[in-house]
Protein backbone atom coordinates (compact mmCIF):
# COMPACT_ATOMS: atom_id res chain seq x y z
CA UNK A 1 0.00 0.00 0.00
CA UNK A 2 1.80 3.35 -1.23
CA UNK A 3 1.79 5.20 2.20
CA UNK A 4 3.13 8.14 0.12
CA UNK A 5 -0.11 9.02 -1.82
CA UNK A 6 -1.97 12.08 -1.34
CA UNK A 7 -5.03 9.94 -1.49
CA UNK A 8 -4.17 7.50 1.76
CA UNK A 9 -6.87 7.87 4.02
CA UNK A 10 -6.45 6.13 7.62
CA UNK A 11 -10.27 5.40 9.38
CA UNK A 12 -10.31 5.79 12.78
CA UNK A 13 -12.08 3.18 14.84
CA UNK A 14 -12.28 5.14 18.37
CA UNK A 15 -16.05 6.03 17.75
CA UNK A 16 -17.41 2.70 16.87
CA UNK A 17 -18.86 1.98 19.63
CA UNK A 18 -20.69 5.79 19.69
CA UNK A 19 -23.85 5.55 17.71
CA UNK A 20 -25.95 7.48 19.38
CA UNK A 21 -25.80 10.86 21.38
CA UNK A 22 -22.98 11.88 18.94
CA UNK A 23 -24.45 15.53 19.68
CA UNK A 24 -24.04 15.61 23.33
CA UNK A 25 -20.40 14.30 23.25
CA UNK A 26 -20.07 16.97 20.49
CA UNK A 27 -21.52 19.82 23.26
CA UNK A 28 -19.41 18.56 25.99
CA UNK A 29 -15.83 18.44 23.70
CA UNK A 30 -16.83 21.57 22.52
CA UNK A 31 -17.26 22.99 26.08
CA UNK A 32 -14.15 21.40 27.48
CA UNK A 33 -12.13 22.68 24.53
CA UNK A 34 -13.73 26.40 24.38
CA UNK A 35 -13.17 26.39 28.48
CA UNK A 36 -9.33 24.94 27.76
CA UNK A 37 -8.54 27.41 25.40
CA UNK A 38 -10.03 30.48 26.69
CA UNK A 39 -8.82 29.77 30.47
CA UNK A 40 -5.51 28.65 29.62
CA UNK A 41 -5.32 32.49 27.44
CA UNK A 42 -6.59 34.41 29.79
CA UNK A 43 -4.04 33.25 32.15
CA UNK A 44 -1.20 34.00 29.56
CA UNK A 45 -2.40 37.17 29.34
CA UNK A 46 -2.22 37.88 32.65
CA UNK A 47 1.57 36.49 33.50
CA UNK A 48 2.34 38.49 29.96
CA UNK A 49 0.39 41.72 31.20
CA UNK A 50 2.07 41.72 35.02
CA UNK A 51 5.63 42.14 35.52
CA UNK A 52 5.31 40.79 38.95
CA UNK A 53 4.73 37.40 37.61
CA UNK A 54 8.29 37.68 35.17
CA UNK A 55 9.74 35.24 37.74
CA UNK A 56 11.05 31.59 36.70
CA UNK A 57 8.45 29.45 37.99
CA UNK A 58 5.60 31.83 36.94
CA UNK A 59 7.28 31.95 33.00
CA UNK A 60 7.29 27.94 33.48
CA UNK A 61 4.02 27.92 34.29
CA UNK A 62 2.65 30.18 31.26
CA UNK A 63 4.88 28.00 29.50
CA UNK A 64 2.62 25.23 30.29
CA UNK A 65 -0.76 26.91 29.09
CA UNK A 66 0.81 27.54 25.98
CA UNK A 67 1.47 24.21 25.50
CA UNK A 68 -2.28 22.86 26.92
CA UNK A 69 -3.41 25.09 24.13
CA UNK A 70 -1.28 23.12 21.80
CA UNK A 71 -1.94 19.97 23.19
CA UNK A 72 -5.89 20.43 23.07
CA UNK A 73 -5.83 21.87 19.19
CA UNK A 74 -4.30 18.97 18.05
CA UNK A 75 -6.43 16.85 19.82
CA UNK A 76 -10.42 18.81 19.80
CA UNK A 77 -10.91 19.83 16.57
CA UNK A 78 -10.59 16.58 14.57
CA UNK A 79 -13.01 14.42 17.28
CA UNK A 80 -15.20 17.66 16.89
CA UNK A 81 -15.22 17.24 13.14
CA UNK A 82 -16.01 13.19 13.29
CA UNK A 83 -18.65 13.66 16.05
CA UNK A 84 -20.70 15.29 13.56
CA UNK A 85 -19.56 13.04 10.39
CA UNK A 86 -20.22 9.31 9.74
CA UNK A 87 -17.19 8.66 8.49
CA UNK A 88 -14.15 8.94 10.70
CA UNK A 89 -11.41 9.39 8.10
CA UNK A 90 -8.30 11.53 8.09
CA UNK A 91 -5.53 11.88 5.54
CA UNK A 92 -2.15 10.32 5.54
CA UNK A 93 -0.48 14.04 5.75
CA UNK A 94 -3.32 15.34 8.50
CA UNK A 95 -2.52 11.65 10.56
CA UNK A 96 1.29 12.98 10.41
CA UNK A 97 1.19 16.18 11.25
CA UNK A 98 -1.30 15.24 14.35
CA UNK A 99 0.79 12.64 15.28
CA UNK A 100 3.83 15.21 15.54
CA UNK A 101 1.76 18.01 17.24
CA UNK A 102 0.56 15.23 19.95
CA UNK A 103 4.48 13.93 20.48
CA UNK A 104 5.79 17.62 20.69
CA UNK A 105 2.97 18.46 23.32
CA UNK A 106 3.85 15.30 25.63
CA UNK A 107 7.48 15.81 25.33
CA UNK A 108 7.50 19.39 26.08
CA UNK A 109 5.28 18.76 28.99
CA UNK A 110 6.85 16.52 31.04
CA UNK A 111 10.45 17.89 30.13
CA UNK A 112 8.76 21.26 31.16
CA UNK A 113 7.54 19.69 34.66
CA UNK A 114 10.73 18.01 35.06
CA UNK A 115 12.31 21.27 34.57
CA UNK A 116 9.85 22.99 37.36
CA UNK A 117 11.18 20.26 39.49
CA UNK A 118 14.53 21.58 39.50
CA UNK A 119 13.41 25.31 39.96
CA UNK A 120 11.53 24.10 43.34
CA UNK A 121 14.19 22.76 44.01
CA UNK A 122 17.12 25.32 43.71
CA UNK A 123 14.11 27.65 45.51
CA UNK A 124 13.56 25.50 48.57
CA UNK A 125 17.04 24.15 49.20
CA UNK A 126 19.21 27.03 48.18
CA UNK A 127 16.81 29.97 48.56
CA UNK A 128 19.94 32.18 49.40
CA UNK A 129 21.08 31.85 45.71
CA UNK A 130 18.09 30.99 43.40
CA UNK A 131 18.20 34.55 41.82
CA UNK A 132 21.67 33.82 41.13
CA UNK A 133 20.93 30.43 39.54
CA UNK A 134 17.88 31.09 37.95
CA UNK A 135 18.78 33.98 35.89
CA UNK A 136 16.63 35.22 33.38
CA UNK A 137 18.66 34.78 30.91
CA UNK A 138 19.15 30.81 32.19
CA UNK A 139 15.09 30.81 32.29
CA UNK A 140 15.16 31.75 28.40
CA UNK A 141 17.71 29.26 27.30
CA UNK A 142 15.83 26.36 29.56
CA UNK A 143 12.42 27.35 27.92
CA UNK A 144 14.10 27.62 24.39
CA UNK A 145 16.05 23.89 25.32
CA UNK A 146 12.46 22.08 26.33
CA UNK A 147 10.58 23.73 22.99
CA UNK A 148 13.91 22.62 21.13
CA UNK A 149 14.25 19.26 22.38
CA UNK A 150 10.26 18.58 21.92
CA UNK A 151 10.58 19.28 18.53
CA UNK A 152 13.64 17.46 17.84
CA UNK A 153 12.10 14.28 19.24
CA UNK A 154 8.82 14.54 17.69
CA UNK A 155 10.52 15.22 14.56
CA UNK A 156 12.88 12.46 14.61
CA UNK A 157 9.62 9.86 15.74
CA UNK A 158 7.65 10.83 13.03
CA UNK A 159 10.31 11.02 10.46
CA UNK A 160 11.03 7.17 10.98
CA UNK A 161 6.85 6.60 10.75
CA UNK A 162 7.13 8.15 7.50
CA UNK A 163 9.79 5.99 6.05
CA UNK A 164 7.68 2.91 6.84
CA UNK A 165 5.39 0.98 4.35
CA UNK A 166 1.57 0.29 5.12
CA UNK A 167 -0.13 -2.53 5.15
CA UNK A 168 -3.64 -1.45 6.67
CA UNK A 169 -5.20 1.39 7.85
CA UNK A 170 -7.42 1.14 10.70
CA UNK A 171 -6.45 3.06 13.68
CA UNK A 172 -8.69 1.83 16.72
CA UNK A 173 -8.11 5.32 18.80
CA UNK A 174 -9.82 8.82 18.62
CA UNK A 175 -6.76 10.45 17.23
CA UNK A 176 -3.87 9.51 15.09
CA UNK A 177 -1.42 7.63 17.47
CA UNK A 178 2.80 6.83 16.27
CA UNK A 179 2.35 3.40 17.77
CA UNK A 180 -0.68 2.68 16.12
CA UNK A 181 0.70 3.70 12.92
CA UNK A 182 3.57 1.81 13.86
CA UNK A 183 2.02 -1.56 13.90
CA UNK A 184 0.42 -1.10 10.40
CA UNK A 185 3.94 -1.47 8.80
CA UNK A 186 4.61 -4.06 5.91
CA UNK A 187 8.13 -4.50 7.18
CA UNK A 188 10.23 -4.94 10.61
CA UNK A 189 10.47 -1.75 12.76
CA UNK A 190 12.84 -2.33 15.24
CA UNK A 191 14.41 0.98 14.33
CA UNK A 192 11.51 2.84 15.61
CA UNK A 193 10.89 0.49 18.84
CA UNK A 194 14.51 1.08 19.65
CA UNK A 195 14.16 5.07 19.05
CA UNK A 196 10.82 4.46 21.40
CA UNK A 197 13.07 2.79 24.13
CA UNK A 198 15.71 5.55 23.35
CA UNK A 199 12.87 8.21 24.46
CA UNK A 200 11.60 5.71 27.45
CA UNK A 201 15.05 5.92 28.74
CA UNK A 202 15.86 9.75 28.36
CA UNK A 203 12.69 10.62 29.95
CA UNK A 204 13.25 7.73 32.89
CA UNK A 205 16.43 9.63 33.50
CA UNK A 206 14.53 13.15 33.85
CA UNK A 207 12.27 10.95 36.26
CA UNK A 208 14.94 10.15 38.47
CA UNK A 209 16.41 13.37 38.74
CA UNK A 210 12.72 14.41 39.75
CA UNK A 211 12.70 11.94 42.38
CA UNK A 212 16.06 13.30 43.90
CA UNK A 213 14.46 16.79 43.27
CA UNK A 214 11.85 15.89 45.57
CA UNK A 215 13.59 14.05 48.13
CA UNK A 216 15.57 16.84 48.60
CA UNK A 217 12.64 19.03 48.95
CA UNK A 218 10.88 17.10 51.32
CA UNK A 219 13.97 17.06 53.58
CA UNK A 220 14.03 20.69 53.45
CA UNK A 221 10.53 21.18 54.03
CA UNK A 222 10.02 19.14 56.93
CA UNK A 223 12.44 21.33 58.89
CA UNK A 224 10.39 24.15 59.56
CA UNK A 225 6.41 25.09 59.65
CA UNK A 226 6.97 27.68 56.89
CA UNK A 227 8.51 24.96 54.90
CA UNK A 228 5.57 22.97 54.58
CA UNK A 229 3.51 25.85 53.98
CA UNK A 230 5.78 26.30 51.13
CA UNK A 231 5.60 22.63 49.87
CA UNK A 232 1.98 22.99 50.25
CA UNK A 233 1.58 26.21 48.26
CA UNK A 234 3.93 25.47 45.27
CA UNK A 235 5.41 21.96 45.45
CA UNK A 236 2.35 19.81 46.02
CA UNK A 237 0.23 21.51 42.77
CA UNK A 238 3.67 20.35 40.80
CA UNK A 239 3.41 17.01 41.86
CA UNK A 240 -0.38 16.63 41.06
CA UNK A 241 0.13 17.43 37.72
CA UNK A 242 3.04 15.67 37.15
CA UNK A 243 1.38 12.14 38.76
CA UNK A 244 -1.48 13.02 36.67
CA UNK A 245 0.31 13.56 33.40
CA UNK A 246 3.26 10.93 33.44
CA UNK A 247 0.51 7.96 35.00
CA UNK A 248 -1.80 8.73 32.44
CA UNK A 249 1.00 8.86 29.09
CA UNK A 250 2.30 5.57 31.05
CA UNK A 251 -1.03 4.04 31.16
CA UNK A 252 -1.68 4.40 27.50
CA UNK A 253 1.50 3.80 25.94
CA UNK A 254 1.69 0.21 27.92
CA UNK A 255 -1.93 -0.30 26.63
CA UNK A 256 -0.92 0.61 23.13
CA UNK A 257 2.11 -1.78 22.83
CA UNK A 258 0.97 -4.43 24.89
CA UNK A 259 -3.17 -4.26 25.58
CA UNK A 260 -5.75 -6.70 23.82
CA UNK A 261 -7.01 -5.19 20.67
CA UNK A 262 -10.48 -6.80 22.25
CA UNK A 263 -10.81 -4.83 25.03
CA UNK A 264 -13.32 -2.02 25.64
CA UNK A 265 -13.29 0.48 23.24
CA UNK A 266 -14.43 3.07 25.85
CA UNK A 267 -11.69 2.11 28.27
CA UNK A 268 -9.16 2.63 25.00
CA UNK A 269 -10.80 6.14 24.22
CA UNK A 270 -10.19 7.24 28.11
CA UNK A 271 -6.63 5.94 28.42
CA UNK A 272 -6.00 7.32 24.88
CA UNK A 273 -7.22 11.16 25.75
CA UNK A 274 -6.69 11.12 29.44
CA UNK A 275 -2.99 12.84 28.98
CA UNK A 276 -4.51 15.04 26.26
CA UNK A 277 -7.74 16.24 28.01
CA UNK A 278 -7.24 16.49 31.86
CA UNK A 279 -3.51 18.28 32.28
CA UNK A 280 -4.54 21.21 29.87
CA UNK A 281 -7.77 22.05 31.85
CA UNK A 282 -6.11 21.42 35.25
CA UNK A 283 -3.07 23.34 34.58
CA UNK A 284 -4.89 26.66 34.91
CA UNK A 285 -7.04 25.40 37.77
CA UNK A 286 -4.05 23.81 39.89
CA UNK A 287 -1.73 26.34 38.91
CA UNK A 288 -3.77 29.64 38.02
CA UNK A 289 -6.37 29.68 40.44
CA UNK A 290 -4.40 27.98 43.08
CA UNK A 291 -1.01 30.41 43.36
CA UNK A 292 -2.06 33.56 45.65
CA UNK A 293 -0.22 36.16 43.19
CA UNK A 294 -1.32 34.78 39.51
CA UNK A 295 -4.97 34.44 41.08
CA UNK A 296 -4.71 38.05 42.19
CA UNK A 297 -3.80 39.66 39.07
CA UNK A 298 -6.51 37.28 37.02
CA UNK A 299 -8.82 38.89 39.29
CA UNK A 300 -7.94 42.39 39.39
CA UNK A 301 -7.80 42.53 35.53
CA UNK A 302 -11.09 40.34 35.41
CA UNK A 303 -12.61 43.30 37.54
CA UNK A 304 -10.86 46.30 35.40
CA UNK A 305 -12.35 44.64 32.46
CA UNK A 306 -15.42 44.08 33.75
CA UNK A 307 -15.61 47.99 35.16
CA UNK A 308 -14.43 49.13 31.19
CA UNK A 309 -17.31 46.85 29.55
CA UNK A 310 -19.65 48.41 32.13
CA UNK A 311 -19.01 51.85 31.79
CA UNK A 312 -18.92 51.56 27.50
Amino acid sequence: MENSSALFMFVLHGLNDTRTSTHMYFGFCLVFYIATVLVNLLLIITVILDQTLHEPMHLFICSLFVNGICGASAFYPKILADLLSDSHVISYTACMTQIWAIYSYALYEFTCLTVMAYDRYVAICKPLEYLCIMTHQKVVKLLIFICLLSILESVLGTALTIRLPLCGNDIDKLYCSNWEVVKLSCTDVIVNNLYGYFLILSHFSQTVLIIVSYIHIIRACLQSKSGKVKFMQTCFPHLITLTNFALSLLFDLMYSRYGKSQGLQALRNILGIEYLVVPPLLNPIIYGLNLSQIRQQFLKMFRQNLVWVSQH
